[in-house]
């Protein structure tokens, strides 16, 4: 039987991907802040899904938690999905909440990385996942912390990916556009392209399933974020600075 960590994996994203691994006969574990959450979204996956009591920000806790789930079935898969982005997008930063944004979207990753690594390099393979986000191949009005952490996690999957490959281990980023998942669905502005959790869940998988480096999606919506990136930073700072681009309020 195959395993697989989630972090986050109570609610939206990372409760789908949850769901879609157990119902492929996986050894599930999730972990979370709030057990409610849990006893709310696995009513009938007790069996297959195994949940931890977890702040990703806390290292010791999530080592812990990822070690206890790995002793008697190992770990082929660790999925890092746990993340908060902003409620209100504003031009001056909330930085006490950022502070926060920058230990559970990147440290988070990096402490749950390191315990799945405990893990896979003994036995020589492996698999680690992240979810960035689109949001990281630019910075964003009023998403500063935000952008800046998903940025973080792609690059820092990238070289990762260069270096475990001497091990057996894959390293994979998850760059979604907008899905429909209780961390958006605070937005108060347009998301094009919005997709529901499910559809988005069954794409990760595949792309999961296929080792990919780096997987963005939607394509469309994807592909326009991503020539914004290559545009002279003067330019796209002009696109931006439009007011049907930009989000942030005073």
């Amino acid at each position: 039987m195959k395993s697989v960590f989630i972090t986050g994996g109570t609610t939206g994203l990372g409760m789908e991907l949850a769901k879609h691994y157990s119902s492929k006969g996986w050894k599930v574990g999730v972990c979370g802040r709030d057990r409610q959450k849990y006893d709310e979204a696995f009513i009938t996956d007790r069996e297959n899904v195994n949940f931890y009591q977890v702040d990703v920000a806390n290292r010791d806790e999530i080592k812990k938690a990822i070690h206890d789930f790995s002793s008697s079935i190992g770990l082929d898969l660790l999925i890092a999905n746990a993340g908060i982005g902003y409620k209100n997008k504003t031009k001056i930063p909330d930085f006490e909440y950022s502070y926060r944004m920058v230990h559970v979207n990147f440290l988070g990753v990096m402490y749950s990385f390191e315990a799945a690594l405990d893990v896979m390099i003994p036995r020589g393979k492996g698999q680690l996942v992240a979810i960035s986000s689109i949001a990281g191949y630019n910075g964003l009005p009023g998403a500063s912390a935000y952008s800046a952490t998903k940025s973080a996690v792609l690059k820092y999957c990238e070289s990762l990916h260069l270096d475990l490959k001497q091990f057996n281990i894959n390293v994979t980023a998850i760059c979604p556009g907008f899905v429909d998942t209780p961390l958006t669905q605070v937005n108060h502005h347009p998301m094009p392209f919005l997709m529901k959790a499910p559809k988005a869940a069954e794409l990760i998988a595949g792309a999961i399933k296929k080792k990919k480096m780096v997987y963005a999606f939607p394509f469309i919506f994807s592909s326009i974020v991503r020539i914004l990136g290559i545009l002279p930073r003067t330019w796209y700072r002009f696109i931006m600075s439009f007011k049907v681009a930009n989000y942030s309020k005073e």
